[in-house]
């Protein structure tokens, strides 16, 4: 973006908006200059327009009772895995009406990140949020997993938050935080304990926590194309290379969206769009749209695999070229993603991390290469951008390699969505119950001095060094052997 343009932003609660609302802000956009928009990892709009159009565009957006920043990100969207019901999750009691009145309870706009997602699916990554809401076992109460805001620091709640408490909870931590900046806000490290004794008595309904959660092995399904997902029922997804979105297009789809009676539409942390609902005589009319505006819908998998910040015109070259080089190289990326990061806390999730680094580019990767986690190693470091993709590929090819001994269930052609292992050797580390990184001793921890093969139980003393958390705060725990 030059300097002759603002950054015009959209909160789509959620990831959700009708077809009329979203007509009416595309028309708004068109108005002022605009011919496409954009959709960003945390599911909201935005489009980038002359300066010379500020007016014009405050009178529209107030005519339409539309909430928008300029060149600001106050009031982060509320992210959801809503998008996933139905389609992507495996069977939960987390539907669209809990989402829906979570939502409408929502009176406050929140200064927080929140995140809410069905613990049953792995599209919409669990921890991104300052405030992370993750459904649990229990009908309508929720884990929520709390990163500080501008910390990388996270911990678990004690008890479990009820669905319809769950704006009223957001709203109080959040005047806790920002009435305690000094102790909660942009810290090295934070006292969780003395936050949860300062919470506590403004709350008065609790369910303590009695099992840990447990993060579902990843994998990132194809969120493009015609889908079927029930008897008579299809859904359509929408990725573009370049992110921008046509107005015209959109616009058609909306209108095509209303006349076959499809109540909303929904946006991804993957940048793209997904149509719900429609019906298998009206898929004709949608093949056509796509036949008029030429747009495929069939990228290689290992291009939508990748999260880069929003208008961030270095990121989307840099995965651009990466694309290449591992397409040309016919190379396998299933059950990895990717997160290209040029600045600090941008809150983008991956198996495999480049962070750019005054030094150069870093490759970070989790210790499970499940983009949830957040126990983090470093694999190279000060590399330049010619040399990233060598590495990478070495890294990727290290992955697979860790699980040749692995044999997995085959259902049909495919693997199914739930690869099942058979004869797994398993091993034991200690995991954090608070942050729930892991302390393996076949690595060691470098960053903290601790040498590979050095035994958790000859550690004299031990801090996590996510959260801070002392040594008698982790457990012992099974884990597959890699």
């Amino acid at each position: 973006m030059n300097e002759a343009q603002y950054t015009v932003k959209v909160n789509l609660c959620g990831g959700v908006v009708s077809p009329g609302d979203l007509f009416e802000l595309l028309v708004i956009a068109e108005k002022v200059g605009v011919d496409a928009v954009c959709f960003g990892t945390r599911q909201q709009l935005y489009f980038n327009m002359d300066k010379a159009y500020a007016e014009d565009l405050e009178y529209l957006m107030l005519a339409a009772n539309v909430v928008y920043e300029l060149d600001a990100n106050e009031y982060p969207n509320i992210v959801s895995s809503y998008v996933s019901d139905a389609i992507f999750n495996t069977g939960s009691w987390l539907k669209e009406g809990v989402y829906k009145d979570i939502f409408d309870q929502f009176t406050h706009k929140p200064r927080l990140k929140i995140n809410l997602v069905d613990s049953t699916q792995t599209f919409i990554p669990f921890f991104t949020g300052n405030l992370n809401f993750i459904s649990s076992d229990l009908n309508n109460h929720w884990n929520l997993y709390i990163r500080f805001p501008k910390t990388s620091q996270l911990c678990c709640c004690p008890f479990l938050i009820y669905s319809d408490d769950i704006p009223q909870v957001s709203q109080i931590i959040e005047e806790v935080i920002y009435a305690n900046k000094n102790e909660f806000y942009d810290r090295e490290s934070v006292d969780d304990s003395a936050f949860f004794s300062l919470l506590k008595p403004l709350l008065n309904f609790m369910q303590p926590v009695t099992e840990l959660l447990t993060l579902p092995g990843f994998f990132l399904p194809y969120y493009e194309g015609f889908n079927r997902y029930s008897d008579n029922k299809y859904w359509l997804g929408v990725y573009r290379r370049s992110e921008l979105f046509p107005l015209d297009f959109l616009k058609d789809i909306c209108a095509l969206c209303l006349q076959t009676r499809i109540g909303q539409l929904y946006t991804t942390p993957w940048k793209s769009l997904l149509i719900k609902n429609i019906d298998h005589g009206d898929r004709r009319r949608w093949e056509n749209l796509l036949n008029k505006y030429r747009l495929s819908v069939r990228h290689a998998a290992n291009e939508l695999n990748w999260q880069v910040e929003d208008q961030c015109a270095e990121g989307l070259s840099l995965k651009k070229y990466l694309v290449r080089e591992f397409e040309d190289a016919d190379l396998r990326t299933y059950r990895l993603c990717f997160a290209i990061k040029t600045q600090p806390r941008t809150g983008l999730f991956g198996s495999i991390i480049l962070r750019k680094q005054e030094h150069g580019w870093d490759i970070l990767h989790t210790r499970d290469f499940n983009p949830n986690s957040k126990d983090f190693l470093c694999y190279k470091s000060r590399l330049s951008e010619n040399e990233l993709q060598v590495h990478l590929m070495a890294l990727v090819q290290l992955y697979y390699q860790s699980y040749s001994d692995r044999d997995l269930s085959i259902g049909g052609n495919s693997f199914s969505d739930n690869e099942v292992t058979t004869g797994q050797k398993m091993k034991i580390v200690h995991q954090c119950i608070h942050c729930l990184s892991i302390y393996d001793e076949a690595y060691g921890e470098e960053m903290s001095g601790i040498l590979p093969g050095t035994s958790f139980a000859t550690l004299p003393e031990y801090s996590c060094f996510v959260c801070g958390s002392k040594k008698e705060d982790f457990i012992a725990k099974e884990w597959a052997v890699l």
